[in-house]
């Protein structure tokens, strides 16, 4: 009779994990901007990583706070606080990129405006930021692209620590591979990191989306691929769905303006996904995240009349 009861038990409780795991649902956060960029960002959601939905009816989710600001390239993540941070490009000029964060993506801090190459003479742009947790530095590490000099060598991208986004360290060469790159993301995959970038060379014409690897989210980066896109890509980001790893890009020349992607299994053979995937109109340069199903629900239900708002706040800690 005990060893029935036993097995009753365990069926039971195998029963019970299976039927949570079919529950579990996949969920992905897309952040991305319009044309000219002064709208705000925008929101989309997917359950499987390939067809996307603009969330808040279409309308932005945040809105630009300061004059003359702008909020393009918009790059979002999550925190080992599980606080949501975002970094974006503030201006085609300048030294200065965006943030703000969140501790639910519904209540956003109000938006801060970081001269990050206030001090490099020269600088002429900061664009594209994106920032990771270093487990290392137990930093943020911050990547962007700028030209400095006059004319300059044209864009490499430079770095940044900091560990609570109100001191930085002094801005350094972070990516130069002897041409022009910018758009730098990064992917932890299993064993390494890939350092996914657009290669901005004009003779012989590249404009395409090209990765190295390394052994930290700080390289050293070496192992250039070959482009894994055509020309006229830019605004690279990666997720995992399932087995494979998908690199989405902006492809922004006409007659074909749009978002597309290529998979690969190994990042060694790529295929394009074009025909698999659907994206919100006018789309540009975003990034993408996985989110809970919690989440996705909480951010499905939010509909902002006729403009998002921004609800009451608490401030971060200093450190995650």
């Amino acid at each position: 009779m005990l060893r029935r009861t036993k097995r009753f038990l365990i069926a039971g409780i195998c029963s019970l994990l299976l039927t949570q795991a079919a529950l579990a649902k996949d969920a992905y956060l897309f952040a991305y901007f319009k044309e000219p960029g002064d709208q705000g960002i925008y929101l989309a959601l997917s359950r499987d990583g390939y067809h996307w939905t603009p969330l808040n009816d279409g309308q932005p989710w945040v809105t630009p706070d300061k004059p003359g600001e702008l909020m393009r390239d918009v790059f979002l993540t999550r925190g080992p606080d599980n606080r949501f941070r975002m970094v974006w490009t503030w201006g085609w000029h300048g030294t200065s990129l965006g943030y703000a964060d969140s501790p639910d993506l519904l209540r956003w801090s109000a938006q801060k405006q970081i001269p990050i190459m206030q001090d490099v003479p020269g600088t002429s742009n900061v664009w594209a930021p994106e920032t990771y947790w270093d487990v290392q530095a137990k930093q943020w590490l911050i990547v962007w692209s700028s030209n400095v000099g006059d004319p300059g060598p044209g864009n490499r991208i430079y770095s940044s620590l900091t560990p609570d986004f109100n001191t930085f360290s002094k801005p350094t060469v972070f990516f130069d591979p002897g041409y022009v790159v910018i758009d730098a993301t990064i992917f932890h995959g299993r064993d390494k990191y890939y350092f996914i970038f657009k290669d901005q060379t004009l003779d012989p014409l590249r404009y395409q989306i090209r990765y190295a690897t390394g052994p930290t989210v700080d390289g050293p980066w070496s192992n250039i691929h070959e482009p894994i896109t055509e020309s006229w890509t830019e605004g690279p980001s990666a997720i995992r769905v399932g087995k494979e790893y998908i690199v989405y890009y902006d492809h922004y020349r006409f007659p074909r303006r749009q978002y597309e992607g290529v998979a690969s299994a190994d990042w060694v053979h790529w295929k394009s996904i074009d025909d698999q995937i659907s994206f919100p109109e006018n789309c540009k340069h975003g990034s993408f995240l996985k989110i809970t199903e919690k989440e996705a629900n909480r951010l499905a239900a939010f509909h902002s009349t006729p403009a998002p708002s921004s609800p009451a706040y608490s401030p971060a800690p200093t450190n995650p």
